[in-house]
């Protein structure tokens, strides 16, 4: 910018810095897609094969014979649990399993119409002050805390579902695994065998993706060598946006509005010819079909049975069998549904408001969200504090190396 005699202004473009310049970077991609910020041996996606790596162990074995705690335990260890440890973990989650008094009564404070994701970001720095290892920086501390905070999340999140319906807070028991106990704190009644296996397996699908927003967002925070905590909180934060989370809310909706089956391809095709989008079909990384949602859309069907109502599964499969069509003979593309399409007729099933769904993938993915904390702050290879610093490229007002005339108040 250069401010002529006359106090005109006219715009000139900034100079584009050269390769000279040490922090200039020859690479530019607006949201760092597809740029390789750091090594993980955390999460391999193989989106043309439609493969999902935790640890190096598929998605499908892990979704058909593991359980989350198993899960919990590769994610942080790098490899499954023995039977004695896989025991050492599940009573480590059992004896952290409650919350304080203060953050109940912190979260009674809320009016009822806060937005539970707000009140679960909220409520992580509380949290933080009834942590006595906050402040301890070993790995071993700090593996303790990711213990507390991934059991304490499903607590959080029932505790506000009650709070905001004028129940009481119900406590975790002892006995119960981690999915049953978030739908027993949540509803008060011990879920049977196959619901609470149900919950488990979506928690499983949901623990891990590799350097998504929410995940990136965690490690960044890690990188200033922040606890635990503020960077679960800003993950959570990530994970509120409607680009990232709630996904599989807005397939509800969808659905609900369509109505019925009948009513499917009148939507897609308008949809389409209006240059909309169908919620839940297609991905931005999977070229093939979501290895998640091979589990999702067999338990979507299994539970609407259950309840007697299988109209929203129903009406999902004509838009699933809609769109591909309408995809195939206008783009000659082939598309697919996401983890999305399915979970939020799961969830529904389940009786878990809509509201509740980003949440519920909180708290399946904190698992990974902590993996990561973790190989950010203690992995051996990588140089301590490997403090994450991307460099913009500045295009605004230029008036030259002195900078712009500065005007005085009453001449502006």
């Amino acid at each position: 910018m250069i401010i002529n005699k006359n106090e005109q202004v006219s715009v000139t473009p900034a100079p584009a810095p050269t390769l000279e310049d040490p922090d200039c970077k020859p690479t530019k991609n607006i949201g760092l897609r597809g740029i390789v910020v750091a090594d993980s041996q955390i999460c391999k996606v193989d989106g043309q094969m439609g493969k999902l790596l935790y640890r190096g162990f598929d998605i499908v074995p892990l979704a058909e014979n593991s359980t989350f705690e198993e899960v919990i335990y590769l994610l942080l260890h790098n490899d499954l649990p023995t039977p004695n440890q896989l025991q050492d973990l599940q009573q480590t989650l059992a004896a952290e399993r409650y919350l304080p008094d203060e953050v109940i009564a912190a979260m009674k404070s809320f009016p009822a119409g806060a937005a539970p994701m707000d009140v679960l970001q909220a409520m992580i720095p509380a949290l933080a002050a009834h942590d006595p290892d906050l402040t301890q920086t070993t790995r071993a501390a700090s593996v303790h805390k990711t213990l507390r905070l991934i059991a304490r999340f499903p607590l959080l999140v029932s505790a506000w579902q009650r709070i905001r319906n004028g129940q009481e807070v119900i406590e975790a028991k002892e006995d119960l695994s981690h999915a049953a106990n978030f739908l027993y704190t949540m509803f008060g009644e011990v879920p049977d065998a196959q619901t609470a296996r149900d919950m488990d397996v979506a928690l499983i699908l949901h623990a891990e993706h590799s350097f998504n927003a929410s995940t990136f967002s965690c490690r960044q925070v890690a990188s200033t060598m922040a606890h635990e905590y503020a960077s679960v909180a800003a993950a959570v934060g990530a994970l509120s946006g409607e680009l990232h989370g709630g996904a599989n809310e807005r397939v509800l909706n969808m659905l609900q509005a369509i109505g019925s089956p009948d009513n499917a391809r009148e939507y897609v095709t308008k949809t389409l010819d209006d240059g909309g989008k169908i919620m839940g079909m297609g991905h931005a990384v999977y070229k093939v079909l979501d290895p998640r949602a091979k589990f999702l859309g067999p338990m979507a069907k299994r539970l609407s049975e259950k309840a007697g109502d299988t109209t929203l599964y129903d009406t999902a499969e004509a838009v699933r069998e809609i769109t591909a069509e309408e995809f195939k003979k206008r783009k000659n593309i082939t598309i697919y549904p996401n983890v999305d399409f399915y979970s939020g007729t799961a969830y529904h099933m389940l009786g878990i408001p809509s509201d509740l769904f980003t949440p519920i993938f909180a708290i399946s993915r904190i698992a990974g969200w902590m993996a990561h904390y973790i190989e950010e702050k203690f992995a051996e290879a990588q140089p301590k504090p490997a403090l994450y610093r991307p460099r913009a490229e500045y295009v605004g007002r230029y008036c030259g190396p002195e900078g712009c005339q500065f005007i005085e108040r009453g001449k502006r």
